[in-house]
C-alpha cells in the first residue's frame, strides 16, 4: 500500500491537539509507545508521521506487515506483540509484506525498545496493545470523504479492494472496539 495521503479535509485544530498530546507523552517518556488506529483514509499515516517527526520516534506502519489485502486481522496480533516487546524493553521483530510479490520477506525488521515507537494502521489498537501503549488514538471520519481520500491516495491499486477492506475494518471494530479503548479519539474528515 502506498503511504502518501493528501488530507485536506483533516480538522487541523483537532489534529494539532492530538499531535501535541502524543508528542508531550513521548517527551515525558522517551521510550514510550503511541498506537494509532482508524479507518482507511481517515489520516492515521499523516498523524503518525507528524508525531514521529516531532518526537524523534520510530514509525512502523501496519502496511509493512498486513498479509495482503485480506490481512488486517493478522496485523492486530503482530502489533500487540511489538508493543508488548517494546514495553518490556525487548527488541520486537516482524516480517515485511512484499506487496508486489504477494509474500512475506525472509528478512526480519526489528524495533529498538530504546527509541520511542509510533505504530499506525487499521487493526493496531486492541486490548492487548492498549495495555502497553503510552498513548492510544482512534481516528475516523465521514465514509464518503475517507473513501475519496483513500482512492485518491492509492488509486486503482486499492479501488477493487475497498469493500473487502472496509468489511475487515468493521470486523476489527466489532472484535476490538478500538474507539472505546482509545485514550484520544477524533473525527478527522
Amino acid at each position: 500500500m502506498p503511504q502518501e495521503a493528501s488530507l485536506n479535509a483533516l480538522d487541523s485544530a483537532a489534529f494539532d491537539r492530538v499531535v501535541d498530546a502524543a508528542v508531550r507523552a513521548l517527551r515525558a517518556d522517551p521510550r514510550g509507545r503511541v498506537v494509532i488506529d482508524g479507518r482507511s483514509g481517515a489520516g492515521k499515516t499523516t498523524l503518525a508521521r507528524r508525531v514521529a517527526e516531532l518526537a524523534g520516534a520510530r514509525l512502523v506502519s501496519l502496511d509493512e506487515f498486513y498479509e495482503g489485502w485480506a490481512g488486517l486481522a493478522g496485523a492486530t496480533a503482530v502489533t500487540a506483540r511489538l508493543v508488548a516487546a517494546h514495553a518490556d524493553g525487548s527488541v520486537g521483530t516482524y516480517h515485511r509484506w512484499d506487496w508486489e510479490r504477494d509474500e512475506f520477506s525472509a528478512r526480519e525488521a526489528s524495533v529498538d525498545p530504546s527509541v520511542a515507537l509510533v505504530i499506525e494502521g487499521c487493526g493496531a489498537l486492541s486490548a492487548e496493545a492498549s495495555r502497553c501503549a503510552t498513548v492510544s488514538i482512534w481516528i475516523d471520519g465521514d465514509a464518503a470523504v475517507r473513501k475519496h481520500l483513500a482512492l485518491t491516495r492509492d488509486g486503482d491499486s486499492f479501488a477493487p479492494y475497498w469493500d473487502m477492506w472496509s468489511a475487515q475494518e468493521d470486523e476489527h471494530i466489532r472484535a476490538n472496539a478500538p474507539e472505546s479503548i482509545a485514550q484520544l479519539s477524533f473525527s478527522a474528515t
